[in-house]
């Protein structure tokens, strides 16, 4: 596999990096993309320096597959320049995701519907992720009737510029460059991207339609709100299933138990449970607090945690890219 990744030097194509030796994924070619800022430097990847190229300069490369990081603003002017010449591009940013013509994809749930043609591929947003993978086999065994998610999204999500803020402002300085509206630190801000005109927030409005987007269910009763917390990595979601008949409790955890990139931690009696601070480096998707609800007879509450740079954004890329090497590239 020919591999670039654009965004190489932010918070995600860091950790992109990581993931690719994690998953111990054959390269052949590797370019390192980068801005204007960043071209000309150097990084070191598997022991060995590779100059950092901008967009032009990596468009003119013969590459298999691009992974790009970099922003929606990016991704909408370059990626289908590298899409026309035939290069598969699977893209982090939030640019193509609700496109009709473009796939959504979380590999434990719908990476078969890709073919050869499809030459621009999403990446779901980090909390979409992880609610996904869970999601999907209780959809296999019960079929969802609503879904009712609270995220509390850690400061990672808002790259750079919200581990900053926090870590300013945990130093006892103003931040700098603020993330968000209000202090971060200490506080939890039920606000996640801007309002929209029906009240809900860009990120909340974002994890519905893009849910309902990968299990082909248009009309799936979900709704959720996104507080951001003051964590550094790892987001959380409380969630509320509710299914057309009454679950099991012992099935649901066994399904879940044997469910591809999922990691029970469910002990009570020992206070195990997923938290962020357990999952930072980590691939998969953790899920405890397995519960009925209490007042709906098909319903059961539960707690889902990953690492949103990792499974969240890169793990997920990398996941996909593999799939395309595997299935596509000769």
């Amino acid at each position: 596999m020919k591999l670039a990744i654009v965004g190489v030097t932010g918070m995600v194509g860091g950790e992109i990096l990581k993931v690719l030796d994690d998953f111990i994924v054959d390269i052949d070619e590797f370019y390192p993309v980068a801005s204007e800022r960043s071209a000309g430097k150097t990084i070191f990847f598997r022991e060995k320096e590779h100059k950092i190229l901008n967009l032009s300069q990596a468009l003119e490369k013969e590459i298999d597959i691009v992974i790009f990081s970099a922003g929606s603003t990016i991704s909408l002017e370059w990626a289908p320049k590298f899409a026309a010449k035939g290069i598969y591009v699977v893209d982090n940013s939030s640019a193509w995701r609700m496109s009709a013509d473009i796939k959504l994809i979380v590999p434990e749930v719908n990476i078969s519907l890709l073919n050869p043609e499809d030459k621009i591929i999403a990446n779901p947003n980090c909390s979409t992720i992880q609610l996904a993978v869970v999601l999907f086999p209780l959809h296999k065994l019960y079929e969802l009737k609503r879904v009712i998610v609270s995220t509390y999204q850690s400061v990672t999500g808002s790259g750079f510029k919200g581990s900053k803020q926090l870590m300013e402002e945990e130093n006892g300085q103003v931040a700098s460059n603020p993330a968000y509206p209000h202090q971060i630190y200490h506080n939890c801000i039920p606000q996640g991207g801007a309002f929209l005109d029906n009240l809900y927030t860009e990120e909340e409005e974002k994890l519905i339609n893009e849910i309902r987007k990968i299990f082909n269910l248009s009309e799936l009763a979900i709704t959720s709100t996104v507080v951001r917390v003051p964590v550094l990595g790892g987001h959380s979601e409380s969630v509320n299933i509710e299914f057309y008949e009454k679950p099991d409790l012992k099935e649901i955890n066994s399904t879940l138990a044997d469910s591809m990139g999922i990691v029970i931690q469910d002990t009570p009696s020992k206070n195990l449970y997923p938290m962020p601070l357990n999952v930072t480096g980590r691939n998969e998707t953790f899920v405890g607090r397995i519960r009925y609800d209490n007042s709906n007879n098909k319903a059961i509450n539960l707690w889902i945690v990953a690492d949103n740079l990792r499974k969240g954004a890169a793990t997920n890329a990398v996941q996909i890219a593999q799939y395309i090497a595997d299935n596509f590239i000769d």
